[in-house]
C-alpha cells in the first residue's frame, strides 16, 4: 500500500476542481474524487488488517520516509497504526457526505455558481490537511498539515456562512491559530531536547518516544502541546469558538468542523502530548479529567438553554469532545480506546446531525425549535434519521455513542482511587441531561401538529442528501452493533500507548 496516495488523490481532486467548467463538472469531479478517497480508505483498512494478521507486529505500518529539510532534520515520515486508520476512514465518510449535502449549497449564495468552483476547492483541501496529518510521523509534518486546514475553515464561514459570519470565522481562526502557535511551541521544545546518536535533535516521533525527555522538559512543555491541541478539541474554558463557528458555517464546513477538525486535537492531545511525554501524562492527569468533566456538564447543561438547532449540536459537542479528553487523562488501556472510539463515534453522529439540520433549514428556513413541529409527516425519511442520530448522542444501545461512552466509563472504573470514581459519575450523570435537551428537540422540532401550514408544502429528502444520510447512519449502527472491528483496529495503537505509560510507572 503506497501511503503516498492518501495525500494525492484528495489533492489531485482540489486540483482538478479549479479546472472544472460549470457546477456540473464541478460536482462531478469532486463526487468522484471523495468515492475514490472512501474506497481508498477500505483499501488501506484491509491491507492493514493483512499485514497484521501474517504477524507485522510493528508500531506503524506503510512507512514512507523522505528528507524534506536536512539542516532542521525535517522528514517527510508518514506511517499509520491502527488509529489513524480509523480517523482516515473518518474522515473519508466526512468528505465525501459533505460534497454529497453541498450539491446545491453554492447556489444559495449571492455569487451563484461562479463561487461554487471555490467552495468545492477548499471543503476539498480541507480533506488534505486532515489526511496529512493523521498520517505524519514527523512533528513538523504533523503541523504543517494542521496548519494547512486552518485558513480554509476561515474562508468557508466568512463567505459562505450566515449569520456574524465575518465574527465567527474571525474568531475561529484567531483561537485556532493561538492554540496552533502553543503547539508550536510544545514541539520545538521537544525538538531541541531530543538526542540521536549522531548528537542531532529530530522531530521524527518514532525516535521521539524511544527516548526519555527529562522530567522537568516534559512538565513545562506538556502543557503547551496538551491545551494547543486541545484548543482544537473543544477544551474548557477553550471551547469558545465552537458554537460560534459551527453555528454560523454552511453545512458541509460544519459537518468537516465537528467531524474532523475537532478530532484533530484529540488525536494530537494523544499521538503527541500523551505518547510522546507520559510522566508529564501522569502528573497532569488529573487536571485533564477535572477540565474534562467540567466540559462535559457545562457542555450539557449549555445545549439545555438553546433554542436553535445548530447551537444544540455545537454545545452538545463541546459535552461529547469532553469524554475524549476524559478518556485520554484517564490513561487506562479501556479508556484510551474509548476515546478513539468517541472521536470516531461522534465524528459520524455530529456530522450526520448537522447534514439533518442543514436540510431541515434549506425546507424551512429556520431553526428555531418553537417555529419547528410535525415535521415527521411532511419529512419522514429526514425525521427519520434525525430521531436516529438523536438517540445517537443520547447514548442508545445499538448505537456507536453508547459504545464509546461504557468504554470510557468502563476504562474509567479501573482506577482503584475515589477521585476516579467519583469523576467518573460525575461524568455518566450527563446523561441525564443529554436525554432532556435530546428529547426535547425532538418532540418539538419532528413531534407534533404541523407547526405551520406552508410545511405541508415541503418536500422530503433529495438522491443526494439520502445517499449522505445513509452512509453515515451505517457507520453509526456498524460500530454500535459490532464494535470489535473497531476495538481490534485501535488495539495495537492503544497498546503502543499504554506501554510508555507503564514504563513510567515501572520507573516509579
Amino acid at each position: 500500500m503506497n501511503l503516498n496516495l492518501v495525500l494525492l488523490i484528495p489533492l489531485l481532486t482540489a486540483a482538478a476542481v479549479l479546472f472544472c467548467k460549470g457546477l456540473k463538472q464541478v460536482r462531478i469531479v469532486s463526487f468522484t474524487g471523495a468515492v475514490i478517497q472512501l474506497i481508498l480508505s477500505f483499501v488501506l483498512l484491509y491491507g492493514y488488517w493483512q499485514e497484521r494478521s501474517s504477524g507485522n507486529n510493528d508500531a506503524f505500518l506503510f512507512e514512507y520516509n523522505y528528507v524534506w529539510y536536512a539542516p532542521l532534520h525535517i522528514n517527510y515520515h508518514i506511517g499509520v497504526d491502527g488509529i489513524s486508520v480509523a480517523m482516515i476512514l473518518l474522515t473519508a465518510f466526512i468528505v465525501l457526505t459533505g460534497v454529497l449535502v453541498s450539491w446545491k449549497m453554492p447556489a444559495h449564495t449571492t455569487e451563484g455558481e461562479k463561487q461554487s468552483k471555490e467552495f468545492f476547492f477548499l471543503l476539498l483541501f480541507l480533506g488534505v490537511g486532515a489526511y496529512g496529518f493523521f498520517i505524519s510521523l514527523d512533528l513538523f509534518t504533523l503541523f504543517f498539515f494542521l496548519e494547512l486546514a486552518v485558513i480554509p475553515k476561515y474562508l468557508l464561514i466568512g463567505i459562505w456562512g450566515s449569520g456574524k459570519k465575518e465574527y465567527s470565522a474571525m474568531k475561529l481562526a484567531l483561537m485556532l491559530m493561538g492554540g496552533s502557535a502553543l503547539v508550536f511551541v510544545g514541539l520545538a521544545g521537544l525538538f531541541f531536547n531530543t538526542h540521536t546518536g549522531d548528537g542531532s535533535h529530530t522531530f521524527d516521533i518514532l525516535q521521539i518516544a524511544q527516548m526519555h525527555i527529562p522530567v522537568a522538559v516534559q512538565k513545562l512543555f506538556f502543557p503547551f502541546v496538551f491545551i494547543g491541541f486541545g484548543i482544537f478539541g473543544a477544551l474548557f474554558p477553550f471551547h469558545t469558538w465552537v458554537p460560534d463557528g459551527h453555528s454560523s458555517a454552511p453545512t458541509a464546513a460544519s459537518m468537516f468542523l465537528a467531524g474532523i477538525s475537532m478530532k484533530l486535537g484529540g488525536y494530537g492531545c494523544l499521538r503527541v502530548a500523551t505518547y510522546l511525554m507520559p510522566d508529564a501524562a501522569q502528573q497532569y492527569s488529573w487536571i485533564i479529567i477535572v477540565l474534562s468533566c467540567i466540559a462535559i456538564l457545562y457542555g450539557a447543561f449549555a445545549t439545555m438553554m438553546q433554542t436553535d438547532l445548530k447551537y444544540i449540536n455545537a454545545y452538545s459537542s463541546v459535552s461529547h469532545c469532553g469524554f475524549v479528553l476524559l478518556g485520554i487523562g484517564m490513561l487506562t488501556k479501556t479508556a484510551i480506546t474509548g476515546a478513539v472510539m468517541q472521536m470516531v463515534s461522534h465524528g459520524l453522529m455530529t456530522a450526520l446531525f448537522f447534514a439533518c439540520i442543514g436540510m431541515i433549514y434549506d425546507r424551512t428556513h429556520t431553526r428555531q425549535m418553537a417555529r419547528l413541529g410535525g415535521l415527521l409527516k411532511v419529512m419522514p425519511f429526514i425525521s427519520t434519521v434525525f430521531v436516529i442520530v438523536a438517540l445517537c448522542s443520547l447514548g442508545l444501545p445499538g448505537l456507536s455513542g453508547f459504545v464509546a461512552e461504557v468504554t470510557i466509563f468502563m476504562g474509567s472504573w479501573e482506577h482503584s482511587g475515589a477521585f476516579y470514581k467519583i469523576t467518573t459519575i460525575i461524568a455518566c450523570a450527563s446523561i441525564v441531561v443529554t436525554a432532556v435537551y435530546i428529547l426535547r428537540a425532538v418532540g418539538k422540532a419532528i413531534m407534533g401538529p404541523l407547526a405551520s401550514k406552508e410545511f405541508s408544502l415541503l418536500h422530503d429528502a433529495d438522491w443526494n442528501e439520502k445517499l449522505a444520510a445513509g452512509l453515515l447512519t451505517i457507520g453509526i449502527i456498524a460500530i454500535g452493533i459490532a464494535p470489535f472491528w473497531l476495538d481490534r483496529l485501535v488495539g495495537p495503537g492503544a497498546d503502543a500507548i499504554m506501554k510508555n505509560i507503564t514504563n513510567v510507572v515501572i520507573a516509579k
